[in-house]
């Protein structure tokens, strides 16, 4: 049976979560399911907490101060973990889950190659558009990841001149390149969506 531990400006509470209902509305109104009236930084709808196989997944519904889990702001669903922290307003809210102990981690389908700070960096944020949820995105530009970064574009390009090396990707130019070098990055786990919810 899982739990959340919530400690918010009205003290400290227990709340069971019930898994055949699989699904719970957090806010402010008194219509969600989980109601925390008693912090004004919570938003009216804030954010939904769903069972989704054998996990519990958190989703933010554009509230206007974000959800966080573990300290990192989520922008996209995010699948917890036994003893995750999430913020949502000034509350906080600890799931105790001990199905989600000891969880085996995917293994990705190839093995990334070793790469440096400042070249992941580069990759997460070529790879930062995929959070867009549209099909057929493009990764980042050169310019962009440039901006993102704070770096020129000409360090960007010698890093991504190392990425295509270490990834082989020798062949093709381009847009068609980079496109290769994130779904590369995606495959084999050197980027992954966790990654990509952190701002730059």
């Amino acid at each position: 049976m899982a739990t959340l531990e919530r400690f918010g400006p009205s003290g400290h509470d227990l709340v069971v979560l019930d898994e055949s209902r699989g699904r719970l509305s957090i806010g402010k109104n008194e219509t969600n399911d989980l109601v925390i009236a008693d912090d004004s930084a919570v938003s009216r709808v804030h954010a939904v907490l769903e069972h989704i196989g054998p996990a519990w997944c958190l989703t933010d519904v554009g509230s206007t101060n974000g959800t966080y889990v573990s300290g990192k702001q989520i922008f996209a669903p995010r699948t917890l973990a036994d003893r995750d922290e999430i913020l949502v307003g000034r509350t906080r809210l600890i799931l105790n889950d001990p199905a989600a102990r000891g969880d085996v981690t995917t293994e990705p389908l190839r093995a990334a190659p070793p790469r440096t700070p400042g070249e992941q960096r580069i990759l997460v944020e070529l790879c930062r558009p995929v959070l867009s949820g549209q099909a057929f995105t493009p990764p980042s530009s050169v310019r962009a990841i440039a901006e993102a970064l704070y770096v020129t574009d000409s360090a960007v390009k010698q890093h991504l001149d190392h990425l295509y090396d270490k990834f082989g990707i020798r062949t093709e130019l381009g847009e068609s390149r980079r496109v290769r070098l994130a779904n590369e990055a995606i495959q084999t786990g050197a980027v992954t969506l966790r990654d990509l919810a952190d701002p730059p």
